[in-house]
Formats: structure tokens, C-alpha cells, sequence
């Protein structure tokens, strides 16, 4: 126990800290608002891979002023395209999280998410909110990190990845369990299922997964460098 608490390095662990604290304090106002819909974007993202990796397609995305989206799919596996959505969310957000965490390439991560944004906006999103709010996150995304110095990009991306992992958990809570049976993901999986009542189950598995997750990502960001890199 001894050995893992010294490999835990206290200032990044302090950082993670008070930035998890900043998203707490903050998650109802401006400041966190976009983050929310870059959520939602992943999300829809997520299904549209799904069924293209089933053998389907992605039709359209939309993403509202609500904090909500849908994506239209065509052919692929109804289970999987379900089951991605929130699974998805987390992944990328992790992905997002433990690269600023772990690396110097903040800045490069930085246009390459805002690249992402621009071109799926092209690609797949179809109502005028969503389009110019992904294309003007993405751009935005671009440009701070082409201009910004690192240590600021860093500050940012883990902000963002943290915080997308933090509102995969709260968003399965208020949409799977809060307000179950409005026609979610989960409701989709347990109608798949042959179970409807097993919606509520369902989220509370996504919630654990996603908790264990975030979790997961805290200890391994927090970790030294051994390596001196």
C-alpha cells in the first residue's frame, strides 16, 4: 500500500482534484454547457460507429439546444448501436483524458479533436444548432491549441476529458434511472432483450462501469513518470 501511495504523483493528483471541484461547482452554468453538448456529439458519434462497424451507416446527427441529440442509423446491429452510445462516451472521454494526462502532445490532441468536430458537422449534422455549434467548438478547439502554449492546452484537455467522463455518469443517472421508460438506450437494450423492466438495471451497470472508469483514469493519470520523459 505504501509503495502504491509514493507512485501517486501529489501535484497531478491535486490538479485532477481541483479540477473535478471547478466542473462540481460550475456544472450548472456556461462554463460546463458546451462541454455537455460535446458530450451529446460524442454520444451520437458513438451509435453512428457502431452501426458503421456492424455493417451500417450513419443517415444524420442532430444535436439540440437542450443538451439532447439523436442519431439516425440505417442497417448495423440494434444492440450494439444501443449499447454504444453511453459506452462510447466514456471511452472517448477517457482516451481524451489520459492522453493530456500521460502526454506532451495536448496541443496536437487539441487539433485533432477540433478537426474531428469540423468534419463530422460536415459529414453527418443536419440541424443548424449542432452544425454551427460543433463547427465553432471544433475551430475553437483548433485555434487555442495552435496558438496556446502547451501547459495551457494540458490544463484544458484534461478539463475536457475529465469532465466528459463526469457527465456520462450524471447524464445515465437523469436518463436511465431518474426518467426511465422515455424511450432511451437502455429502454432500447431491454426491449432487445425481451426484459422491458431490465432498463433501470441497465443504467445502473453503465453507472458502475462508468464510475469504475473514471476511477481508473484518476489512478493512472495520478501515477509518476517513471521515466523521466
Amino acid at each position: 500500500m505504501k509503495n502504491r501511495f509514493h507512485s501517486v504523483d501529489l501535484q497531478t493528483l491535486g490538479i485532477l482534484v481541483v479540477l473535478f471541484l471547478v466542473a462540481a461547482v460550475f456544472w450548472d452554468t456556461l462554463l460546463i454547457y458546451p462541454i455537455k453538448l460535446f458530450v451529446v456529439v460524442l454520444h451520437e458519434f458513438s451509435h453512428g460507429l457502431a452501426a458503421i462497424l456492424t455493417g451500417g451507416r450513419i443517415v444524420k446527427i442532430e444535436v439540440n439546444q437542450l443538451v439532447g441529440g439523436v442519431c439516425w442509423t440505417v442497417g448495423g446491429s440494434r444492440f450494439i448501436v444501443a449499447s454504444a452510445g453511453y459506452l462510447g462516451s466514456i471511452f472517448w472521454g477517457g482516451v481524451i483524458f489520459m492522453i493530456a494526462a500521460r502526454t506532451k502532445y495536448d496541443n496536437v490532441l487539441g487539433m485533432v479533436i477540433g478537426g474531428f468536430l469540423v468534419a463530422l458537422s460536415l459529414l453527418y449534422i443536419r440541424n443548424m444548432f449542432g452544425f454551427f455549434f460543433t463547427v465553432g467548438f471544433g475551430v475553437l478547439l483548433i485555434s487555442v491549441s495552435a496558438f496556446a502554449r502547451n501547459a495551457i492546452v494540458d490544463i484544458l484537455m484534461r478539463f475536457l476529458g475529465m469532465t466528459s467522463c463526469l457527465y456520462v455518469i450524471i447524464d445515465i443517472k437523469s436518463d436511465l434511472i431518474d426518467r426511465s421508460g422515455i424511450g432511451s438506450d437502455a429502454d432500447t437494450i431491454a426491449q432487445l432483450l425481451g426484459f422491458p423492466g431490465l432498463s433501470v438495471l441497465i443504467g445502473i451497470l453503465w453507472i458502475v462501469i462508468a464510475l469504475a472508469a473514471l476511477i481508473g483514469f484518476f489512478w493512472i493519470a495520478s501515477k509518476r513518470n517513471n521515466t523521466g520523459a
